[in-house]
């Protein structure tokens, strides 16, 4: 198995209440995926808790059935439409660590 850990910072800009509704479209997506996305077996979205030490706002951490999954994950269409409609357009920043399990 593989773990698959993002952080993102969102972008500064958004106000606050526009920062909680774009964490809930961001984690709605990204656990969403889980069921579509063959070999994905588990995506969990931390949205809250927050201290003030962190230096991200979201972190996914989720795990997939082997490496070949992670790539075919990277590439899915449905991951891709989450990423490019939930994702991207609000971060300024994002740090993965993929590990074997």
């Amino acid at each position: 198995m593989v773990k698959h850990i993002i952080l993102w910072t969102l972008k500064s800009e958004l106000s606050e209440e526009e920062k909680a509704q774009v964490k809930a479209g961001m984690k709605a997506g990204l656990e969403g995926l889980v069921g579509k996305v063959p070999g994905l077996i588990e995506a969990k979205v931390n949205i809250d808790g927050r201290l003030a030490s962190s230096t991200a706002d979201v972190m996914l951490d989720s795990t997939l059935e082997s490496e070949e999954a992670l790539r075919n994950y990277a590439s899915h269409p449905e991951h891709l439409a989450v990423a490019n409609g939930k994702v991207r357009p609000y971060t300024t920043s994002r740090a993965c660590l993929d590990y074997e399990v």
